[in-house]
């Protein structure tokens, strides 16, 4: 067994004395810490569930607005933003004043769904407490706003991307189809993480993120296209409905993970959260994400959570006072927490708002 911890030992020491490594360590462990996966899940489910009502108040716009042809146009481009629907337009699309209300009643209903759910993922990665999140009303209204600007921004990108995978005109053409599309898309999550991150947060602190999702989104479309494509030929009638349907939320989930992750990495990068340990005691950035975490749980101005960290057991050995076992004295706004100190003997521990050795 001591020859096992030592390996594991050495690797820790190694992935934390080089940054690419000590980076990426950090950013994976924080995700897991802040149970992003499961923000990332709720996001795809209500993505999932927004999808048929956009598309049912997309078309029925169109079938008001536009002649058959170029209805099919622009809803064509659209849809090869998403795998799967290639078919969609099979059937004639006319504009319906009833199917028009049901449309824009479920698409403001699931999307607000799609960016609070984001939103609520976005307070959780940054840390914000729960005192200082948005109330009941600026969230939604930030929401709405941000659906708004999704929307109008989506339909332009679709069009770029029309031009990409039609490759119409030729190479230089296509090179600048998926430059514009990637411009667009940078646009579009500016706007997701301007909107749906805490103000107190620097726009500068954002690019990273943004970046990120801009390219692994127009991959994901690509990649997304092909590999639905290959699963999904030659399957029966019944098998291909219910592939579609697996494929099309694994579609959402994969991308609502890569958002996540992109404003993973934009804290753990601007708040310097590395490196991370492993296997040993918590280091520095251990306990100033963890001391965040914690924090989180202040829900209003009545409410002080401190934080403290101490030996694994009494008899762990060393001095608990040791500045290892302290928060980061200059934490990063939200992240202010109490230095550890273990109470001496014969102290009385109550007088400790972190709850002393506890």
């Amino acid at each position: 067994m001591n020859v096992i911890r030592k390996a594991l030992a050495r690797v820790d020491r190694y992935q934390q004395a080089h940054a690419p490594l000590a980076v990426t360590v950090a950013v994976i462990k924080k995700f897991s810490d802040d149970g992003a996966g499961n923000r990332a899940a709720l996001i795809a489910y209500y993505g999932f569930f927004s999808l048929f009502p956009l598309l049912l108040l997309f078309t029925t716009l169109l079938g008001f607005f536009l002649s058959a042809h170029a209805k099919q146009d622009v809803v064509d481009s659209a849809l090869k933003q998403i795998p799967l629907f290639k078919d969609f337009t099979q059937h004639s699309l006319t504009g319906s004043g009833l199917a028009l209300a049901i449309g824009l009643i479920g698409a403001l209903l699931s999307g607000m769904g799609v960016t609070m759910a984001t939103q609520n993922a976005f307070n959780t990665v940054y840390a914000v407490p729960h005192r200082e999140q948005p109330n009941f009303l600026v969230s939604r209204w930030r929401s709405l706003k941000l659906l708004v600007v999704f929307g109008v921004l989506q339909l332009v990108s679709t069009a770029a991307s029309g031009v990409v995978s039609g490759g119409v005109g030729g190479g230089g053409l296509l090179v600048g189809g998926i430059l514009v599309s990637l411009l667009l898309n940078a646009v579009m999550f500016f706007a997701v993480f301007r909107l749906m991150t805490d103000d107190a947060v620097r726009t500068s602190e954002l690019w990273p993120g943004i970046a990120i999702s801009a390219v692994a989104w127009e991959v994901l479309q690509a990649v997304g296209g092909l590999y639905v494509g290959h699963e999904l030929k030659g399957a029966s009638g019944t098998y291909g409905q219910f592939a579609t349907v697996i494929a099309l939320l694994v579609w959402f989930y994969l991308g609502a993970r890569v958002v996540v992750y992109a404003a993973e990495i934009n804290v753990v990068l601007t708040r310097r959260l590395w490196p991370r340990s492993l296997f040993g005691e918590p280091l520095p950035a251990d306990r100033k994400a963890r001391a965040a975490l914690a924090k989180m749980e202040e829900r209003d101005g009545t409410q002080t959570v401190d934080v403290t960290f101490h030996p694994r057991t009494a008899k762990a050995g060393g001095d608990p006072s040791h500045p290892r076992y302290a928060v980061a004295p200059e934490p990063s706004p939200g992240e202010d927490a109490d230095t550890a100190r273990w109470p001496a003997d014969g102290e009385d521990a109550s007088r400790f708002r972190g709850g002393g050795a506890g």
